[in-house]
């Protein structure tokens, strides 16, 4: 499994929206100057994450963008499933019913199984909070003299 660059940049845009959520609304030519990211290729991942509902979205000279949930609330997982689909590493699990013909004598069916429990336990436990805590932490933790 390989984790698409609209993947990274919608994680990277949830992050900052998370990391400003006291701004009420965020523009985002701000998000896209703020992470280097072109903000035509934002305007291609934000309709993604407005239709499944992580995002708040409104018009007009105030308008912006905020996060639909509390940073606690928003999971890697539910945002790469979101951009990417399926995080299954094999076609076989991309359905929640396996329609491959050669799942009943399939001896490996059960690596590709717990490789895809494994994959979706870690990212579904990691939420934008635990990101921007562990990032302040360590950007606390530098001594400089």
């Amino acid at each position: 499994m390989k984790i698409s660059t609209k993947g990274r940049y919608a994680l990277r845009l949830m992050l900052d929206l998370a990391e400003h959520q006291e701004d009420g609304f965020i523009a985002l030519k701000d998000i896209a100057q703020r992470q280097d990211i072109s903000k035509k290729y934002l305007e291609q991942i934000v309709p993604l994450l407005n239709k499944s509902g992580v995002l708040r979205t409104t018009r007009g000279y105030q308008g912006g963008y905020q996060l639909a949930k509390k940073p606690e609330e928003c999971t890697v997982g539910d945002i790469l499933r979101i951009t990417e689909g399926s995080l299954a590493p094999v076609a076989c699990l991309d359905s929640p019913q396996n329609l491959c013909d050669k799942a009943d004598s399939c001896m490996t069916l059960g690596v590709w199984k717990g490789l895809d429990k494994v994959i979706n336990e870690y990212l579904d436990s990691i939420t934008l909070r635990n990101i921007l805590d562990q990032y302040r932490t360590a950007a606390s933790d530098e001594y400089y003299i």
